[in-house]
């Protein structure tokens, strides 16, 4: 398999859909969603699970795809052990994943659960996107807002695209797209000796100069049939985007995949995704550019 080509590979389509399962009290919640996705997007559906292989385990994956009416011509499982999250990684990259979807994760042979610090360092390391489920259920629940980060940078004209994508394949009208207006940057760019008016005028600027820059990404994107709001918000990046997607009542928040490359700022200060992460106000879909 050539996988140079992950690197000219676009966000979207969803072709390949992996869901990592473990034998959690949501599993069969998690398949059940994964399994209509992957119907909705017409994708193949791969289920990865690291641990070892057993007899027992094999009868329950069988029980569990019948409960969710599929059968074995329309998944494939690969049973790998190792790192959780390398494993995951170096199996998303092998098989050409799309999307990778996670819900709560079970550690083997260790009653705890938990999703945050997997879906952190995956989300830094994946080649492909990731759709955290906060709240699977056996019917795909009907997707009416959502949210997305319209930050400046690079990544976020193909993060907005698969926002639309997948809005348009989920029948989603309503999609605000949020600009965060940094309060400290904000304030370092008005000076001390700025005049009330003056102060007012920069604000103004600048929001216009943020939504300037959205509408020329919107505009490049396939929007029929969608609602589009353009909304400017105030706060710490990631913590005002979450509350703003909690406040809305969203049932998705698409954002950018975080820069693996991080400065020394970074390091020293949380990233605006651990906020997300830490917190998740609804189910949040990281876009991985690859283009």
């Amino acid at each position: 398999m050539d996988l140079s080509k992950l690197k000219k590979r676009p966000s979207y389509p969803f072709e390949t859909i992996a869901v990592a399962v473990s034998f959690s009290p949501r599993c069969l919640h998690v398949l059940a969603e994964a399994k209509l996705l992957s119907e909705v997007f017409n994708a193949s559906l791969i289920l990865i699970h690291i641990g070892e292989k057993t007899s027992e385990k094999e009868q329950h994956f069988v029980e569990l795809m019948n409960k969710v009416g599929m059968d074995d011509s329309h998944y494939r499982v690969i049973w790998m052990e190792g790192d959780t999250v390398e494993t995951i990684l170096k199996l998303c990259k092998l098989n050409m994943v799309d999307l990778l979807v996670l819900g709560a994760l079970e550690k083997e042979n260790v009653l705890k659960f938990y999703l945050g610090s997997i879906a952190r360092n995956i989300s830094r390391k994946a080649k492909c996107s990731v759709l955290l489920l906060t709240n699977p259920s056996e019917q795909l629940r009907k997707y009416k807002k959502i949210v997305v980060n319209g930050v400046e940078n690079t990544k976020t004209i193909h993060t907005i695209s698969t926002a639309f994508y997948v809005a348009k394949h989920l029948k989603v009208k309503d999609v605000t797209i949020v600009n965060e207006m940094n309060v400290p940057g904000l304030a370092m760019a008005i000076a001390d000796d700025s005049t009330a008016p003056e102060a007012k005028e920069i604000k103004k600027n600048m929001n216009e100069e943020m939504e300037e820059s959205i509408h020329s990404i919107i505009e490049k994107c396939d929007t029929s049939g969608v609602n589009v709001i353009n909304k400017s918000i105030k706060g710490k990046p990631g913590y005002a985007i979450s509350k703003y997607a909690k406040d809305r009542k969203a049932d998705l928040l698409v954002i950018n995949s975080p820069d693996t490359h991080l400065n020394l700022l970074d390091r020293i200060f949380t990233h605006d995704i651990e906020y997300i992460l830490a917190h998740l106000p609804c189910n949040l879909l990281i876009v991985h550019s690859r283009v």
